[in-house]
């Protein structure tokens, strides 16, 4: 239960993970596969989190579209699984070297049927070592999959960084013994069951891609459907006491709040810096789903929200409207490929403040 497991089929941006984490493999301890497809590369990191591995798979928005019914394995079983989604602009190949953020909705929707999952999109490098690391701690301890979002932009930046801290790096096993009664889906309050690899116990680890009772034996039974579908998604008031806060910056009375996530985040930052001007406050969202919530009483401060985001039809615009119920009065698009720079963020910003 002590190996890591780094699963990947080559996809620009998303390939200098793989490459980097092939270089450095053994001196970090992880084991790092070139799978032949990303059907694969899912199947293979599903198999190894039943063994008790900690498992990654690192792709791009065509890759993640054949991973999504891998996904679904993962939900039913309730296998953790990593997986970092480096976008690029669609459909289909698209600008496979350039920059997008249009995969949010695929992310948070992928996967047929109904189980819990977490989003959370990185704002800087330093960032995304801390939510890595904070993604393999919660898909072990709620036994979800954690999708990691960044884009090719994001991927592609370099700049030196002081060491990072390990010591607040959480590596805690929640794995449990197969003792004897041991049953894979009890049904707890908290939606979480106990955990077990094959061999740690006389009992048998029961999995399958099925709907299944307590024990992991299928059975077309309607009223455990509805047991086992309950306790999967009572997750998601446990998941809400680990929430990724959101980042906040400006004066506590303020009228506009300028809303990013991602890559944005230091364009954003510049601007709004450039443009000094009160009543403005800027929040940058880092768990995008379930979103966290620190989010809500933020934009009701607000009587104005501006939303800026790399594509063309505001999918965080329109995920906020879903699940808070506020409407973003103005939207700032870039979808042409390229990063958003520091200058037009600010004359557009210029342009809905002055």
């Amino acid at each position: 239960g002590g190996c890591n497991l780094i699963a990947s089929y080559p996809m620009s941006p998303a390939t200098g993970v793989l490459t980097f984490l092939a270089q450095q493999a053994r001196e970090f301890g992880i084991v790092v596969e070139q799978i032949e497809d990303e059907i694969a590369a899912m199947n293979v990191a599903v198999g190894a989190g039943y063994a008790g591995a900690r498992a990654m798979v690192s792709t791009s928005g065509g890759g993640f579209a054949l991973m999504s019914e891998g996904l679904s394995l993962a939900g039913v079983m309730e296998i953790p699984v990593v997986v970092h989604l480096g976008q690029r602009p669609g459909p289909a190949t698209g600008m496979a070297t350039r920059t997008e953020q249009g995969d949010l909705e695929l992310a948070i929707y992928s996967g047929h049927g109904e189980f819990p999952r977490m989003v959370l999109a990185a704002s800087s490098i330093e960032d995304a070592f801390e939510l890595t690391s904070r993604a393999f701690y919660l898909a072990d301890k709620f036994q979800i999959q954690v999708i990691m979002l960044t884009d090719q932009y994001f991927l592609n930046t370099f700049y030196n960084v002081p060491a990072f801290d390990l010591k607040g790096v959480e590596d805690r096993s929640f794995l449990v013994n197969a003792h004897e009664g041991y049953r894979r889906y009890e049904n707890t309050e908290s939606g979480i069951s106990p955990r077990a690899v094959p061999g740690s116990g006389p009992e048998i680890v029961g999995v399958d891609s099925h709907e299944h009772d307590e024990w992991g034996h299928v059975k077309e039974d309607f009223e455990m459907r509805t047991r086992m579908v309950d306790k999967r998604l009572r997750k998601f008031k446990a998941m809400s006491g680990e929430s990724v806060s959101s980042l906040f910056s400006g004066q506590e009375d303020y009228d506009t709040l300028v809303i990013s996530w991602g890559s944005t985040y230091p364009m954003v930052r510049e601007a709004l810096e450039i443009l000094d001007r009160p009543g403005i406050a800027h929040l940058h969202i880092r768990q995008v789903f379930p979103l966290s919530e620190d989010i809500l009483q933020y934009m009701s401060k607000a009587s104005r929200l501006i939303m800026i985001e790399g594509n063309a039809t505001g999918q965080m615009a329109k995920h906020l409207k879903l699940h808070t119920g506020y409407v973003v009065d103005e939207r700032i698009l870039n979808y042409r490929g390229l990063q958003f720079s520091v200058e037009e963020i600010r004359e557009a910003l210029e342009g809905l403040t002055g």
